[in-house]
């Protein structure tokens, strides 16, 4: 049973302050002019770390190519840690959720909220603050529609795993110290799933994704309320619950033929599909009905681009680069930041052309401690022991390490490559390797000739920073070292003319 039925209205109202369309134009444009800002698009790769894009370049262009991302014109780091709950106090390692409420709604808050502050307070988010001011707006993922990083646009929720179909205390609620639930807040929003929400709020015009199996059919009654295209069904009302008998997802046909002002497609009942799997699925797989997120992106644009005098916020999420890091598939990685650097071009070709869009890459957290290591050697997860702790030339360095150390490596937690042989060995630490344009004729991926050797550091995420890049009017401001929260201000300054209050 659904705990509340949101009014439609909520978002506007939990928007705050009135908001008005930018008037002034934005310095520091690509090329030195100064055009008016009228379009924002946000595109996350969630998970990619810096390594993530330089293995992508290296595995499809070769070491002195460039991924479409690389190509724009401004370049920077952002970084990405949270806070515990309850304070200001530093949580180094985030998680999606928390640093999507970051840029959405410029706060740190704990690791699995979404669209409150570190004390359980709703701050508006970018996406309902300009919808309020009368842009239209648009949430695209790979994952599930209703996953943390698109939810944190259009959704507030204590916890993430809140996202439905139904309620139940131990998704919604967070726990005491003693392990007991919180008591349900005064503010029921926070403990409605995101489902519910979005279907209810209206906050994105175009919302195209995966996580069919999260609605209902009074969600999609809900949505056409409200004029929305659905694309395929959200289910059979006489049924109590929905499966994928009843409901009937959306497909690239479906999106190629969408139309209205606003539209729902959900495309998958989980997560969309890693492009790799997808040309090894049966030719009538229902999985290769789904669109790219190239094509999502384009569509996406289409939708928006002229529906507002005002211009559109759109936000992209390259999903799967993360959720394949945390699985420690390094093919599936490298495929899946292929498929988000595509959405990149798709995006820029579109802002090349308008002239007044500002485009935005980054990403949410690195995923997985993905690194480059050097051709023929092997991880220290691998080794009997780390590398001796000791300097020949200067013995005052010299200290005591916490185990014994031989530099040998161990035959029972390495079988050779992994993505070659001994692949199905669930002991297997070794690189993945993986040929590039500039290797040989006749290289092979899983190989020992082949050049790019990866590795993972573990099967979550870190505290590295992440990279940004930018192109269009107002671009240069995000070439700089920043924390994340500064996105959301600087994104509010591009679509208001001013900086946020408060």
């Amino acid at each position: 049973m659904k705990v509340l039925a949101v009014v439609a209205a909520a978002s506007a109202v939990a928007a705050g302050s009135a908001v008005t369309a930018n008037s002034a134009p934005q310095h520091g444009g690509h090329g030195g002019n100064d055009r008016e800002i009228r379009n924002v698009i946000y595109l996350l790769g969630d998970g990619m770390g810096r390594t993530h894009v330089t293995a992508g370049r290296e595995r499809f262009y070769g070491a002195q190519g460039k991924l479409n991302m690389e190509r724009l014109p401004y370049t920077g780091a952002v970084a990405t840690y949270a806070v515990e709950k309850g304070s200001d106090q530093p949580s180094l390692v985030t998680d999606s959720a928390s640093s999507a409420t970051a840029w959405s709604s410029g706060v740190k808050t704990y690791n699995a909220a979404i669209g409150v502050d570190s004390y359980e307070k709703r701050r508006a988010t970018l996406m309902e603050q300009a919808k309020a001011a009368g842009f239209a707006t648009g949430n695209v993922s790979t994952a599930e529609i209703t996953d943390a990083t698109p939810a944190a646009q259009f959704s507030h929720a204590l916890l993430r795993g809140c996202q439905g179909p139904t309620y139940s205390d131990a998704a919604c609620l967070p726990k005491n110290a003693d392990g007991s639930y919180e008591k349900a807040p005064a503010d029921k929003t926070l403990i409605t799933p995101i489902a519910e929400q979005i279907a209810r709020n209206g906050t994105a015009d175009v919302v195209l994704g995966g996580g069919l199996a999260r609605f209902e059919p009074d969600d999609q009654k809900a949505l056409q309320k409200q004029g929305y295209q659905v694309l395929g069904s959200f289910g059979d009302p006489k049924l109590p619950a929905q499966s994928a008998d009843s409901q009937k997802v959306a497909t690239k046909a479906d999106l190629d033929k969408a139309h209205a002002k606003k539209v729902v497609g959900l495309f998958n009942r989980g997560n969309l599909t890693v492009e790799q799997a997808k040309p090894g699925l049966p030719a009538n797989a229902p999985q290769k009905q789904e669109p790219t997120l190239a094509e999502m992106a384009k569509k996406s644009i289409d939708l928006l681009d002229g529906r507002s005098r005002k211009g559109f916020f759109l936000q992209i999420e390259g999903a799967q680069i993360d959720k394949r890091s945390h699985a420690n598939d390094a093919a599936q990685t490298l495929g899946e930041v292929k498929a988000f650097d595509d959405a990149v071009k798709a995006a820029t070709d579109f802002a090349k052309k308008d002239g007044h869009t500002l485009v935005i890459v980054t990403a949410d957290h690195e995923c997985a401690g993905f690194n480059i290591v050097e051709k023929g050697t092997y991880t220290n997860a691998e080794a009997v022991a780390p590398p001796a702790n000791t300097d020949a030339g200067n013995p005052a360095n010299n200290s005591l390490t916490s185990r014994p150390t031989s530099g040998a490596k161990d035959p029972a937690r390495s079988t050779g490559i992994a993505n070659g042989a001994g692949a199905g060995d669930t002991k297997n630490f070794a690189p993945a390797t993986f040929r590039t344009p500039d290797d040989p004729k006749g290289v092979k991926d899983g190989s020992p000739e082949a050049s790019l050797w990866l590795t993972y550091l573990s099967g979550n995420h870190t505290g590295a920073d992440v990279p940004i890049f930018a192109y269009g009017p107002g671009a240069d401001r995000f070439a700089a070292s920043q924390i994340n929260t500064e996105l959301y201000k600087k994104m509010y300054g591009s679509l208001f003319g001013r900086s946020p209050r408060g």
